[in-house]
């Protein structure tokens, strides 16, 4: 992608008349040498006067992720930084990661401006006081799901009676989704079990081992697997809470208010990198690799153009001609809530103190046909 330095309207008019008033004093060859130096000495003064006004500065934010720069939804982090997005919009994106309980803290807090990572790990701490606004969507899906490979006998969810299912880690809300899940085809908690097996290798290695029956996964770690283990999953999604979706980009209501002409940029910029994702993968795949220090060979780029073609539904701007890429519908939160409530793990939260749209709008207006062109062509 060719990127270009912007040039302030105003310098541009004052190098402009610069020159003119250079050419007129070369077009006076018999005005006299007090003029002369007259014309000169306006010349200089334009001059300086363009080179004292700099060109507009960049905003600063800061966000804190709950994953690190190689996790698999950073990739619309670092297409908007790498491909030139967030300059594009003068902004200055500076991210660091920590786990998400204290990610939200730290930002609740004001030691960042933006937390990114999923939904329940910001509403947990709402009785403690933290206050978070989600305002742009990361994962437009629910990304809690069963998976068997894809040689299983178990087709429904009805067969996974007996079964043993690998979590990433014991409790929380995989094995909430999960129980969820199967007790909508009528099975009882006795009636299978758990176990810890990690992510990664040592969990597809469970797997192919068949010390599990399935697992109970976020789908992109299933993807990751699929991907890097050369194996095929049958997926099995929440059926009420597959089309929510649970991690986004949020903030305090007093950082959404003071900062919100930034914050629409900086919404701006990851509708445009979200485009880039679906209509121009090899490009995504090339950006993310940069963003997560990864040599970007033949093979880690197909791996990667992989996963994005595994993962686009779980990714914003499926459809790119929408003008609601990045929205997290309040009705659809309400539900989200709702589910974690009844399940004992988060408080009641009024839907509208978690969530705001306001500014989608912004972010979405320009010409998406126009802009799908030009991110085909980028390279």
């Amino acid at each position: 992608m060719r990127c270009s330095a912007a040039v302030g309207v105003h310098g541009k008019r004052r190098h402009v008349q610069a020159l003119i008033a250079e050419e007129s004093f070369r077009a006076l060859p018999n005005a006299s040498p007090v003029l002369h130096r007259f014309i000169a000495f306006v010349a200089a003064a334009i001059a300086v006067a363009s080179l004292a006004l700099p060109a507009r500065a960049d905003d600063t934010l800061t966000i804190i992720g709950g994953a690190n720069q190689a996790g698999a939804f950073e990739v619309l982090d670092h297409v908007a930084q790498y491909g030139g997005f967030y300059k594009a919009e003068h902004l200055n994106v500076e991210k660091s990661y920590a786990s998400p309980p204290i990610a939200a803290q730290l930002v609740a807090s004001g030691k960042a401006d933006i937390y990114a990572a999923a939904v329940e790990s910001a509403w947990s701490g709402y009785q403690h006081g933290v206050r978070l606004q989600f305002f742009f969507s990361r994962d437009p899906r629910f990304s809690l799901v069963l998976g068997v490979l894809e040689d299983s006998p178990i087709k429904t969810l009805a067969d996974f009676k007996g079964a043993t299912l690998g979590t990433t880690s014991a409790g929380g809300p995989t094995e909430v989704a999960a129980a969820s899940m199967l007790a909508g085809a009528g099975l009882k908690k006795g009636d299978y079990s758990f176990l810890p097996i990690g992510v990664g290798a040592a969990a597809l290695s469970a797997m192919v081992n068949k010390r599990v029956d399935g697992a109970a996964f976020p789908n992109v770690e299933l993807g990751l697997d699929e991907v890097n283990g050369n194996v095929k999953f049958r997926i099995f999604e929440h059926p009420i809470l597959n089309t929510i979706g649970d991690a986004g980009f949020a903030a305090t209501p007093a950082t959404i208010q003071a900062k919100s002409e930034q914050l629409q940029r900086f919404c701006r910029a990851l509708v445009k990198a979200a485009i880039v994702i679906h209509v121009n993968p090899q490009l995504a795949a090339r950006l993310f690799l940069q963003g997560a220090g990864v040599k970007p060979t033949a093979d880690a780029l197909d791996k990667e153009v992989r996963v994005l073609a595994l993962l686009h539904d779980e990714l914003p701007g499926e459809n790119p001609l929408s003008k609601k890429i990045g929205l997290m519908p309040p009705k659809d939160i309400s539900v989200l809530i709702r589910f974690f409530a009844d399940q004992g793990l988060l408080p009641v939260i009024p839907a509208e103190e978690t969530v705001t749209g306001r500014f989608i709008a912004y972010a979405n207006d320009f010409d998406h046909r126009a802009f799908i062109a030009e991110a085909k062509r980028m390279h």
